[in-house]
């Protein structure tokens, strides 16, 4: 009973969740638009024709970075699940009497690995998020950028309102089936469908939609910040100082893709397998802090 109840509110507070996620993203395009203006009148940019070759590249840029930074989140999301699913898999197979519920689980590990992978998998949108408008705006100029702000800020909210209610739907239906039986209940295809959609969904309205308002917001600020470096330029003027920024998000996505993207380690395979070689030492613990066996969390994450 207490479940049945636990569910019902949980489906409550997604609909809920979701009405107000729409008045954050839409309090974020206001904020966003008023540091465009702000930023248009400090640059110095009168006129922006969307006709224009220049204007309108950055507006297919910055009305394509949102989908990209919901990508790298939704990435991310997978793969700090896929670490945590890793690890208890392991718990299982060497803590004895887990399974029979005498022995307690070292959640401690479970949190560590949540906690380094938000660090981690935030420094390559964070790159993407600051360094953006400081590359368009010197690489190529102030109208550029305002073509970029109005296209991250259109698509943006698109993006996040669709994330927002789409992930709420897709949560629901899910509960639908289990609590009301709908569809001949669990254990259907539909049902086996809705727990796929329920698994997108909630980064969808938990991470990757509620992280667009941010990006927003912060592309602005950025570029209201270095308005007065370019306040008269015209296009092209100061091209050589854009290279920095470029070269620093093409070094950095390299980096990070190195570090922490390119192993990615298969949750189907045995917990023997997907764990490194040199970390399974039999025996005790190896110290007061970590079990024999525990893997290092950069080789799960």
């Amino acid at each position: 009973r207490v479940r049945d109840t636990t569910d019902a509110l949980d489906a409550l507070g997604n609909t809920t969740a979701a009405t107000g996620k729409g008045f954050a993203i839409g309090s974020a395009v206001l904020t966003a638009l008023s540091l465009l203006s702000a930023f248009k009148n400090k640059a110095g940019v009168t006129n922006v024709d969307i006709g224009e070759p220049i204007v309108l590249s950055g507006v297919l840029v910055g009305a394509m970075l949102p989908f990209l930074f919901a990508a790298l989140t939704m990435l991310s999301v997978q793969k700090a699940a896929g670490a945590i699913i890793i690890e208890v898999r392991r718990q299982f197979a060497e803590i004895p009497g887990l399974r029979e519920g005498t022995a307690e689980a070292d959640s401690d590990r479970c949190v560590a690995i949540s906690t380094q992978s938000s660090v981690e998998e935030m420094i390559l949108p964070g790159l993407y998020a600051v360094l953006s408008p400081i590359c368009v705006g010197f690489l190529i100029g102030p109208r550029c950028l305002t073509g970029m702000l109005a296209g991250s800020i259109a698509s943006g909210m698109m993006l996040a309102v669709m994330m927002a209610n789409a992930g709420g739907a897709w949560d629901n239906s899910k509960k639908y089936i289990e609590i009301e039986g709908a569809n001949g209940g669990k254990g259907t295809e539909i049902h086996k469908a809705c727990i796929v959609g329920d698994t997108v969904g909630d980064p969808f309205k938990d991470t990757s939609g509620p992280a667009l308002n941010i990006l927003i917001k912060l592309m602005s600020i950025i570029s209201l910040t270095i308005a007065p470096l370019m306040e008269g330029d015209n296009d092209w003027d100061v091209w050589y100082y854009g290279l920095i920024p470029l070269g620093v998000m093409i070094v950095g996505t390299f980096v990070v893709y190195h570090l922490f993207w390119r192993e990615v380690a298969d949750i189907t395979a045995d917990a023997d397998k997907v764990l490194k070689p040199n970390t399974m030492t039999p025996g005790g613990p190896t110290d007061g802090s970590q079990e024999s066996g525990a893997a290092p969390l950069s080789g799960l994450i």
